[in-house]
Formats: C-alpha cells, structure tokens, sequence
C-alpha cells in the first residue's frame, strides 16, 4: 500500500514551516494530518468529513445529524453496548459533531489507547448498521433535541436570525432539521446520504498529542481499507469555492414568540466568507466591538447603562457567505433602549472606525486566546481538521500571530464602513404575540 508523507508542511503565502505537523495520502483519497504535543500523555483524534447540514436536500434536513447518533448504535463488528464498554474501560471521550458544512467524529484516549479509538472511529463512520429499529429509536431522541432547543430561547434566536439572513439557502435551515423532516425520514434516506456522501475523498483523520505520525498513519490505513477500496482512484476534496454574492444587506425582521423572562435579540448583516483576505481584519473588528469585557458593546450596554446582563458580538465565515451579529438579553420593557443604544454604536463605528487603543486591545486578545487555546490536544486536533476541509493547507500559529499583528486601525475602519453601514437584519425571542409588539425601533426594520 502506498503511502505520500510530508513533515513540516510550508505555509505558502509566508514561508513559515509548520515542524510539528505532518501528512499522509492514503489511497482512497484519505488524509492523515498529525501534530505530536511534547509533555502529554494523551491523543485527541477525530475523523472529518467535508459534508454538512448545507449538503441536504429538503428530504434529507438534520439527515448528517441524525447520523451522528445513528452511527454509535452499532457496526458490523460492535454493539452500541460493547462500544460504550470499550471507551468506558479506558477512560475515554467518544462523541461526534456536526456544523453546516462539515462533521467530525472524535475521540480523546489516553496514548497508548489510541490504536483501539482509531479502530473504534472509523468502524463507526465507516461499517455502521443503521438497524431500522435503532433508526425508530433515535427518531425520537433527535425529536427531544429539537424540542431541547425550542426550549432555549437563545439556540431558538440564533437559527432564527440564520433563516432570516440567509433566506432560502440551505445554510439557513436547522443542523437538526424540523419535526417535519426528522418525523418523514427513511431509514433508506439515511442510508443513502451515509453511503453517498461519506466517502473517503472526503475524509481526514486527524490527531494530535503523544504519538508518532508513521503509526497513525498506518493504523489509518488498515481501518480504512475497506472504504477506501470503493474509491481506488479517488483524490481527495479540496475546499469548497468561495463564490461571492450569497448574501445580499436586507432590511428584515423575524419574531418568535415564546414565553419566556427575557427577550433575546440578534441584530446582524452580512460578513466576509472564509476565503477573504480581511478575515483577520474582521476577526479584530468583532473583538473590539463585542469579544469581551472591555469591547465597546459591553461598555455601552452593559457597564454604562446597565440593560442587559449578556451582551456580545459574533462572525460566522462559511465557503462563500458570511455574517457578523450581535447578541443581547433584556427585561422585554428595555428592548427598545437596547435596540436603540447597539444600533448607536454600530453606526458609530461604521461613521468613525474604532481608536487605535480599542484595535490593540483586540489584537492583545485575540494573541493570547490564539496561544491559550492551543493549550491542549483536542484544540489543535480541531485546528488540523478544520484547516485540511476550509483551507486545504496548515497554518502556523507564528503565522497566525503574524497576521494579527498586521491588521492596523485604518483596515479595521475601512471593514466597519463597508460592513455596518448597510440594512440591519433582526431576530427577537420573546413574550410578543406579533411584531405590532415590539419597539419601533425594531418595527421600522421590517
């Protein structure tokens, strides 16, 4: 079986070597990507595959999630039990994730208990049974994780204000699906998206911590030779295009009524997708804007005025869209302030930019919550598999660190005017039977 390794792989755009990372072509198209962690005695190691919830047609909504229980039900070779038993007798973590355009499968074991939680990961992924009494039974689990989340107001507004940005486009539907869709679909649907779609050319195995890359390697090459011999000659996915144009600024609002305490807000427009160069740049601009304690929002909202407990802002970049939001929690007779006090300081910011104090600040934060959270196996597992599937390519955090310190305060201005001054898409949870309810500082966004 052949094997294509590189070690220390090159960061094209500075040339910066990235030593303690190194990648294996398997045949099938499979990539093994590795980081040895000095001073650990554990491995955090996941299996990647570039399909999620944007990947499903109507008939298939909350199809990778569903899999993502299904799949530890049983395989061909083990029980959901013995399964459950084989982490349990060594201490190990076993679970799974899905986002909207990937789904990762992982494990976290001590090191020498890593060969048995490779073997356990691709088993799963790769020779489940999806038994049609199990599928009828996580049928309504996956339905008591829907009604979990309409239970969580501020889950409920985030898909919410998803729906609302993104229209029709499947990046604007639930991870989960709906009660529809989970209660009318097949196992024969299922199974077809499983074996249509996690294929080998789209797989990267993942690993970080106390291990020799060599030995990961083969160990992947064994569990998965039987998947991989369906593709003989498959080469593996690249990422996905970053064709621009998606989204579109629109004035829109959404209400959700739900009797809760609070209302919860999002205030949100388009952002940057992924593949653009003034990622880093935005990255500076949300911190500053509401990425902690010292961010403006938090200042005007919270420490100036005292209006709501939880306030912040946050950038989602997919392959080709992007958006940047911002979250607050308030008694349902101060919305209107709140609204009024986060669309003054968007304007504000998109009017004057930020001072030079407030874009070092967020650089400062940004540097030590890079380093920080690299701090431990799993992390840097995660770093290597989002990397592979988005970027196609590893980035040093020398690199990373060097971007951050790029970004100047004039870029940061330059982003906020072209991005905050534009309609402003909003979503609200809360005691409101209709939007004749809300404050007209929302209304007038409809």
């Amino acid at each position: 079986m052949t094997h294509r390794t590189t070690t220390g792989t090159a960061a094209p755009e500075s040339g910066a070597a990235v030593p303690a990372v190194s990648r294996t072509d398997l045949p099938g198209g499979i990539r093994v990507l590795t980081e040895r962690v000095p001073g650990v005695r554990s491995v955090a190691l996941g299996i990647w595959i570039a399909i999620g919830s944007r990947d499903e047609n109507p008939d298939q909504a909350g199809a990778a999630h569903y899999l993502e229980h299904l799949l530890f039900k049983g395989t061909g070779r083990r029980t959901a039990t013995g399964i459950a038993e084989e982490m349990d007798a060594v201490g190990g973590e076993l679970n799974a994730f899905t986002a909207k355009e990937h789904t990762c499968y992982y494990a976290h074991v001590l090191d020498e208990d890593m060969p048995m939680a490779l073997d356990v990961l691709a088993d799963v992924v790769t020779n489940a049974e999806l038994a049609h009494t199990d599928v009828e039974l996580e049928r309504g689990v996956v339905l008591e994780e829907i009604a979990m989340r309409d239970d969580d107001p501020e889950d409920l507004l985030g898909e919410l204000f998803d729906e609302t940005l993104f229209d029709e486009h499947p990046l604007g539907l639930p991870i989960v699906g709906s009660e529809e869709s989970i209660r009318g679909m097949s196992r024969d649907t299922l199974f077809d998206f499983w074996r249509g779609e996690y294929t080998t050319p789209r797989m990267v195995v993942a690993a970080a911590g106390n291990l020799d890359h060599a030995h990961v390697a083969d160990l992947a090459a064994k569990a998965l030779t039987d998947a991989a011999s369906r593709f003989p000659t498959g080469v593996p996915v690249g990422p996905r295009s970053g064709a621009s144009g998606l989204l579109r600024p629109r004035r829109a609002l959404a209400l959700r009524s739900d009797d809760s305490e609070q209302s919860h807000l999002m205030l949100g427009v388009p952002g940057l997708n992924r593949h653009d160069p003034r990622r880093t740049v935005l990255s500076v601009l949300n911190s500053a804007l509401g990425g902690g304690l010292s961010s403006r929002l938090f200042q005007e909202v919270r420490e100036r005025r005292g209006l709501a407990y939880q306030v912040y802002s946050s950038h989602a970049s997919y392959a080709d869209a992007g958006t940047l939001s911002v979250y607050a929690g308030c008694a349902p007779e101060r919305l209107g302030e709140v609204v009024g006090v986060v669309r003054d300081v968007l304007a504000g910011v998109a009017a004057d930019g930020l001072t030079e104090a407030e874009v070092v600040r967020a650089k400062g934060s940004m540097r030590g919550g890079l380093v920080l959270g690299m701090e431990d196996t799993a992390s840097r597992m995660n770093r290597l598999g989002r990397s592979e599937l988005d970027h196609g390519r590893q980035r040093s955090v020398a690199e990373s660190l060097e971007r951050i310190d790029a970004v100047t305060p004039e870029q940061v201005s330059a982003l906020a005017a072209e991005l905050l001054d534009v309609p402003l898409t909003a979503a609200v949870v809360g005691p409101y039977d209709d939007e004749s309810e809300l404050p007209g500082a929302l209304q007038d966004l409809a």
